[in-house]
């Protein structure tokens, strides 16, 4: 074997064929590390872990750090992060996903460990109405939450419309990418990458910069936007397609799964549609939805205060009257507050439409703060 150190053996480690995060600690758990992977003899390694022995043949060993001395090569001259799964800097999120890698390849400033990680999803077919929900969503998210990141995979579409919604409000905002670090795909979307991670975002992936770019790649990086955030948002799809089946990986992950309704006529509207109507996700159609499914604490819009409702003179008198008399039905009211019939009763229909009070049996009202 190739003299080598840490760093390649652990690179070596992770991106030989087979391995994932749930395969390294099962290994772990038998005392074999990337060193002891590459310095003990196939037998022994094939007796201790009951793995058969070809799968450790020599030449495979050998040719697996060769190449990783190559990467960390390129990992080290292009001052990018080898993120092993054993690192305190290894996304949490990710590390609860037993098929996840055992490494990944980082450039940016930060980590996806936001308390607040949204992925959103969707069709490369991106429609006016998808994009400008994107802007929207991300922007009031933007708006109410603390320490959020977007994540999605930089793809054309929805993708790239999350990723550009995150940088015009200033939020930051992940890729996860489905081949090496040497370049980026589309190519019409550099320029966003290096947005990315020049204002706290990043962009990650399990591949190295020798890695040939497959089909598969793409529908196995799904895995990792799945398990990095905390809630999926499929904006737009039909009912096949990428997007599709990271919801459903998302939810296999125990993350929440929103979507974005449409009309049934439109097709990328379809696969969402079917999502909502098989109870696959829940419907989404603001901000709010999705920090009422999370449970999140938000905070006000910059720049508004709670609207507090105008109190006219005759609805202060008739909250004062209820709060004094809690068992007056409404012809008590009429004849306490000496208001006619028909005018109390569109006061208090108006008053309860701003849930100033609420409706009890017997032509009762309360207060909110008396209910």
């Amino acid at each position: 074997m190739l003299p080598a150190d840490e760093l390649v053996l652990r690179i070596a480690f992770a991106t030989y064929r087979n391995v994932n995060q749930g395969i390294a600690r099962q290994f772990a758990q038998v005392g074999i590390g990337p060193e002891e992977f590459f310095a003990l003899p196939a037998r022994e390694l094939a007796v201790r872990s009951g793995v058969r022995e070809t799968f450790f043949d020599d030449a495979r060993r050998q040719a697996a750090i060769e190449a990783a001395c190559k990467e960390a090569n390129f990992v080290r001259s292009n001052d990018l992060r080898a993120v092993y799964y054993t690192d305190a800097s290894y996304p949490r999120r990710v590390a609860a996903c037993t098929d996840a890698p055992a490494m990944l390849f980082v450039c940016g400033h930060d980590s996806p460990d936001a308390a607040h990680v949204v992925a959103i999803v969707g069709t490369r077919h991106c429609t006016a109405y998808g994009a400008e929900f994107t802007r929207r969503l991300v922007d009031d998210l933007g708006q109410r939450l603390d320490s959020l990141m977007i994540v999605s995979g930089l793809a054309y579409g929805v993708d790239i419309a999350a990723h550009r919604a995150a940088l015009a409000a200033g939020i930051p905002t992940g890729a996860v990418l489905a081949h090496g670090l040497n370049t980026v795909y589309p190519a019409e979307h550099r320029s966003d990458a290096r947005a990315m991670c020049r204002t706290g975002g990043f962009l990650a992936t399990e591949y190295t910069s020798q890695s040939p770019i497959h089909r598969g790649n793409f529908l196995a990086r799904n895995r990792i936007v799945a398990g990095m955030c905390d809630v999926l948002v499929v904006v737009e799809s039909d009912v096949k397609g990428g997007a599709m089946t990271t919801a459903r990986i998302a939810a296999a992950y125990d993350r929440e799964v929103a979507a974005v309704p449409g009309r049934v006529f439109d097709a990328y509207s379809r696969g969402c549609n079917a999502l909502i109507a098989g109870n696959e996700a829940h419907l989404l159609r603001d901000a709010d939805d999705l920090i009422d499914l999370m449970g999140w604490k938000a905070r006000m819009p910059e720049g508004r205060q709670a609207e507090l409702p105008f109190v006219s003179e005759q609805q202060r008198a008739v909250l004062e009257y209820i709060s004094a008399h809690p068992r007056a039905d409404v012809n008590e009211m009429c004849i306490g507050l000496d208001i006619p019939f028909a005018r109390l009763s569109a006061l208090l229909f108006e008053m309860e439409m701003d849930d100033m009070i609420m409706s009890l049996p017997g032509g009762r009202y309360a207060t909110i703060d008396q209910g």
